[in-house]
């Protein structure tokens, strides 16, 4: 087997490419050597020319019984480039010369071109439709790039060195799937014939480094009074639900209020694509698996709830909640299972029991509405709601406790409220401040032994 069919089929193999030539990543333009290399080549030719004529160069004369995971494959891979220049005489400056190597490693080593972005702090969301078009997303805006691949199987190359280390497929007879890098981003690929532009790949980027609580009261998402309550929520054992829309930092909070879970206690996480990246001691981490070819052998996020009972877990985590499994969840924090924690979808925080009504009526069981809401009731204590604003920013703008049942309805008192004050330059300028409410699970809070000011809800305090 040749080495590139090792590396297609082992996953990203050996070191990453440096990314010191990869920091040239400005706005959307990610600069090649392409006008450079085309310029100095004494044919004129283009850079993709060249460039496929030293890989495909590098590819014949690399040992194929080399481990691609090796360390030293990069240093082989750079003498044999040098050698090749020399032989064909072709001349480039210091920095023409870097950025074609450092394309072609990562053409056979890495992810093709989507390495530059990979490598850019600052972007959030690779979105690739089709070959010629790729869009990225950076401090909350859309921006294109003019990164291309050479055509769709160039796409299909890169999308399969993604999903095949996973043990995950993706082809016609299943042509959508959802895996992750090894730093945990989270991709969601869709291919022909479902995708009619083309290979359809979304990459949600992760920080290099987990985002903590000052993190978030940096950037505006929370204040610290906030802070110091979830915190108490948390170690209260508080059953809580992050909601909010598609790219409103959910999963970052779930993250962030994951943190504040004791080191003492055994937590079991349950994700389609494992993105949590809890510093606890005693994690457990669970991975659903979808069915294979014969469409056997699927393990759902249901299955894993269910048998996380029988693990004797202080913490359920459960990265979503997107069907059956919600009535699981609720079962275990109505059954000892208390301050388990999961995130939804959803417009508000009344939605977000609504949509968990109907979640549990997905589960199968023919139960009454009555029923499923007074389960609802009590097991849920908080939900916070996050926002993607209009300036692109995620900010938590509800806190919002639930108390209980009146007749047929759940009752709700918003703790925590984002007010706007106003916009500037196109940026919301608001805050999240209390309305003077005191939650009724204040007690519990309280019995575990933290004791946090009137303050904190705005009692007693101006709100102006």
């Amino acid at each position: 087997m040749s080495l590139l069919r090792r590396i297609e089929r082992g996953g990203q193999g050996g070191e990453k490419p440096q990314t010191s030539k990869l920091e040239q990543v400005r706005q959307a333009q990610v600069p090649t050597a392409a006008g450079a290399v085309a310029a100095r080549r004494p044919d004129g030719g283009g850079y993709q020319d060249l460039k496929v004529r030293i890989q495909n160069k590098l590819l014949s004369e690399l040992d194929a019984s080399v481990d691609p995971r090796s360390p030293e494959v990069r240093a082989t891979i750079e003498e044999l480039f040098t050698t090749i220049l020399n032989e064909e005489s072709i001349v480039l400056g210091r920095q023409e010369r870097q950025m074609l190597y450092e394309a072609i490693v990562a053409e056979i080593l890495g992810y093709g071109p989507l390495e530059p972005l990979l490598a850019d702090d600052t972007i959030t969301e690779i979105m690739v439709n089709g070959p010629k078009n790729v869009y990225i997303e950076r401090n909350g805006n859309i921006l294109r790039t003019n990164v291309t691949f050479e055509d769709e199987d160039h796409v299909l190359r890169v999308l399969d060195r993604i999903v095949a280390p996973l043990g995950r497929r993706i082809d016609e007879s299943s042509p959508t799937v959802d895996a992750r890098l090894p730093d945990g981003s989270r991709v969601n690929a869709v291919i022909r014939p479902i995708a009619l532009c083309g290979p359809t790949i979304t990459i949600r980027k992760f920080s290099r480094r987990p985002y903590t609580v000052e993190d978030l009261i940096r950037f505006g998402s929370m204040t610290p009074e906030i802070a110091e309550f979830l915190r108490a929520a948390v170690v209260a054992k508080l059953n809580i639900i992050v909601s909010g829309g598609t790219g409103s930092g959910k999963t970052t909070l779930l993250n962030v209020l994951s943190g504040f879970i004791p080191n003492d206690e055994r937590i079991v996480t349950i994700e389609n694509a494992a993105e949590l990246q809890l510093r606890q001691e005693h994690v457990v981490p669970l991975e659903s698996r979808p069915p294979n070819i014969e469409g056997r052998g699927e393990v759902s996020i249901r299955d894993l709830v269910v048998n996380s009972l029988r693990m004797r877990p202080d913490r359920i985590v459960v990265g979503e909640c997107r069907a059956g499994e919600a009535l699981d969840m609720l079962q275990a924090m109505n059954t000892g299972h208390e301050g388990s924690m999961t995130t939804l979808h959803s417009n508000s925080p009344r939605d977000t029991l609504a949509r968990l009504e109907v979640m549990c009526l997905m589960a199968g069981m023919d139960l009454p509405v009555r029923a499923i809401r007074e389960q609802v009731a009590s097991a849920i204590d908080l939900i916070i709601h996050q926002d993607r604003l209009r300036d692109g920013s995620r900010k938590i703008v509800k806190i919002t406790e639930v108390q209980g049942m009146e007749g047929d309805v759940i009752t709700m008192s918003d703790l925590f409220e984002f007010e706007q004050t106003g916009l500037e330059a196109g940026k919301v300028i608001g805050r999240i401040r209390p309305t003077g409410l005191r939650p009724k699970f204040i007690d519990k809070i309280e019995a575990a032994g933290i004791h946090l000011p009137s303050s904190v809800f705005g009692i007693g305090v101006s709100r102006y």
